[in-house]
């Protein structure tokens, strides 16, 4: 809505909710040129490294969580553990590519202590990429592992095993018992760190 003659409308990608423009200005006038932009859907994680160019961004390593699934993974792709391995195969292509270095970009998110986008960055840190952030904003290892999913599993299951099996079904359908996603967590990311070559991860 107008809201006088002076008033200008936003653009377009601002108005939807994709961009903020004052941040990204910010971003520039760091003089940082590579980001590590985390982004969240209903059912996926999305980790990019990008570049500022004058002619446009350019997208050096582009990983969305469905990956996942061809390395073996059988968990949700859109909880906390899926966003620390998609972070992590984020990283180690970078890596491959020489950058060590990208300034954090999470757009609209909110800034949630613990949250999937941290969760993310966390997983590009272990692979060498840094990335600033506050140790306090990062999840912890149990939360990254799946503890908390395991716990709420194990706690369903013994209270009401039909809320469990309905509560769980896509995954169970996949063929993991969530009581077990910290070993699960385990194998997929050793796969991960085989596949893509890290070190130190």
């Amino acid at each position: 809505m107008a809201r006088g003659p002076k008033y200008k409308v936003p653009r377009k990608r601002r108005r939807e909710g994709k961009t903020n423009y004052y941040k990204r200005y910010r971003m520039i006038k760091s003089g940082k040129r590579i980001r590590a932009v985390v982004r969240k859907t209903n059912k996926y994680i999305i980790v990019q490294i990008i570049e500022f160019a004058p002619q446009g961004d350019i997208t050096h390593v582009g990983v969305n969580s469905k990956i996942l699934f061809k390395l073996g993974w059988k968990g949700d792709p859109n909880n906390t553990p899926a966003a620390y391995l998609t972070g992590l195969i984020a990283g180690l292509r970078a890596k491959k590519l020489g950058i060590t270095y990208a300034i954090p970009d999470i757009g609209l998110h909110r800034p949630v202590k613990g949250s999937r986008v941290f969760a993310a960055i966390k997983g590009l840190r272990d692979a060498g990429v840094k990335v600033p952030a506050s140790e306090e904003v990062l999840p912890s290892e149990d939360r990254i592992r799946g503890e908390h999913i395991a716990k709420y599993a194990s706690m369903l299951y013994e209270k009401d095993p039909a809320l469990f099996n309905s509560r769980f079904s896509n995954v169970l359908a996949r063929g993991l018992d969530p009581r077990d996603l910290p070993k699960h967590f385990e194998e997929v990311k050793r796969k991960i760190i085989e596949t893509f070559g890290g070190e130190g991860a």
